[in-house]
């Protein structure tokens, strides 16, 4: 038998994570990225972070940088700035963690999942034939093989490349 290591995720499955003061979306950092915050990348209008209880590997959330609550409320630059950064993280987590597909969604209203329904964000999950086997139906639990910090190492990187090549001048 093999044991399936996630430790990161006991907070949450005991209920006992972390309350934060502040909007994860909106993280108390300087910088386009940040590792304590799970922050890859973010600019004047969207932030890109690691879902710190993900469904698979790479999880990823994509977020106006404004708070709004609904896809109704976004500016047209914020529009058009989030379906760019969901095109380039698709291509960034198929190139890094070489997944053989990917669920996107959003989730609007507590009513439709959204766990954090006041502020606006869309769900990258990357997915690999066979990921998810008979944990999820029986048990209620996902595996996930790669540690969370590990996988912000790797995507980091690809996310900085992008700030450059986004904002220049910085």
């Amino acid at each position: 038998m093999k044991n399936l290591w996630n430790p990161w995720r006991e907070e949450h499955v005991l209920g006992r994570e972390e309350k934060y003061d502040y909007c994860i979306f909106e993280p108390p950092t300087e910088g386009s990225d940040s590792k304590e915050h799970l922050l890859l990348y973010r600019d004047s209008h969207a932030v890109i972070l690691l879902n710190r209880f993900p469904y698979a590997n790479g999880h990823l959330l994509i977020a106006p940088a404004r708070h709004i609550a609904d896809i109704t409320e976004l500016s047209s630059q914020e529009n058009e700035t989030i379906m760019e950064l969901l095109q380039v993280s698709s291509s960034i987590l198929r190139g890094e963690l070489h997944c053989d597909g990917l669920n996107i969604g959003c989730n609007l209203g507590e009513v439709a999942g959204a766990g954090i329904a006041s502020h606006l964000h869309f769900h990258i999950v990357p997915r690999w034939e066979g990921d998810h086997n008979f944990m999820t139906v029986v048990n209620e639990i996902r595996t996930i093989p790669v540690h969370i910090a590990h996988t912000f190492d790797q995507l980091v990187p690809a996310f900085r490349e992008l700030f450059q090549i986004r904002h220049p001048q910085r």
